[in-house]
């Protein structure tokens, strides 16, 4: 039983265990790296409903989404390239323009990891509702103010959300070894154990699954960046093609319409 979700998150979302339809293909980029990649999701009608029927991981704010906790940075490099598009940020654009340059937008975890402020119970960089700028992380409206795609301007697990790249190494039976790498569902369970504790999570709940097309199109910029494009390619020919047959639908995602 998953531990924290309220009853109307409880009754929405589908739980964690369930068939999935995994392919896999060697990386047309690279001979040592495959792909494996989760086409029960990537074909799944997944869309982000911020804003418009989101629950929130935090049960009362409903308005922050995922944005409660702050984002932490992958690498100094992902901090670094932030930190060169909140310089360009404006009061107009940032609602806590003026807190975040006067006392910062960075501050460390209990573990002493660097992440984005918490301010007012959410993201620095969340705009709340009202504000004449927009509703939304400040650095999503940048992106799009200035014609780019979002995945340029925010932290890496931001713009990566809900999908999850993993990797292991694969030492095969001929003494070989390669590089997997998984693409898959951020589902709760990519939180670690925390996971259990949100008050509710998007990706099996049927409410974000509505989309008019699946995922692997909806996200052909963040899935291009985390493969490479030839990879996506790939990928691109391999769901269609699931999609296409004439058989009944194997593996299909649960919170998906019937």
């Amino acid at each position: 039983m998953l531990g924290g979700p309220g009853e109307a998150a409880a009754t929405d979302e589908k739980g964690l265990d369930f068939p999935r339809a995994w392919v896999e293909f060697p990386d047309p980029a690279d001979d040592e790296q495959v792909f494996r990649c989760d086409l029960t999701w990537l074909t799944s009608r997944w869309n982000c409903i911020f804003g418009s029927g989101c629950q929130g991981i935090q049960a009362g704010r409903a308005d922050d989404g995922c944005c409660t906790l702050g984002a932490h940075f992958s690498d100094d490099d992902d901090e670094k390239r932030v930190a060169g598009h909140v310089a360009r940020l404006t009061p107009e654009l940032w609602q806590f323009h003026g807190v975040g340059t006067r006392t910062g937008w960075i501050e460390a975890d209990e573990d002493g990891d660097r992440q984005t402020r918490r301010w007012e119970g959410s993201c620095i960089f969340q705009n709340r509702p009202g504000f004449a700028g927009g509703v939304g992380c400040a650095l999503h409206i940048l992106a799009l103010k200035e014609g780019r795609e979002p995945l340029e301007t925010k932290p890496d697990v931001c713009w990566q959300l809900p999908v999850r790249r993993t990797y292991d190494w694969i030492d095969r039976p001929d003494d070989t070894r390669v590089l997997q790498i998984s693409i898959g569902e951020y589902d709760r369970r990519g939180w670690g154990p925390g996971g259990h504790d949100l008050h509710w999570w998007c990706t099996s709940a049927t409410s974000a699954h509505g989309a008019g097309e699946p995922v692997y199109v909806t996200y052909r910029p963040e899935l291009t960046e985390l493969m490479g494009k030839a990879a996506y390619d790939v990928l691109v020919e391999l769901c269609e093609a699931r999609l296409a047959s004439q058989l009944p639908l194997v593996a299909p995602h649960p919170a998906d319409p019937a």
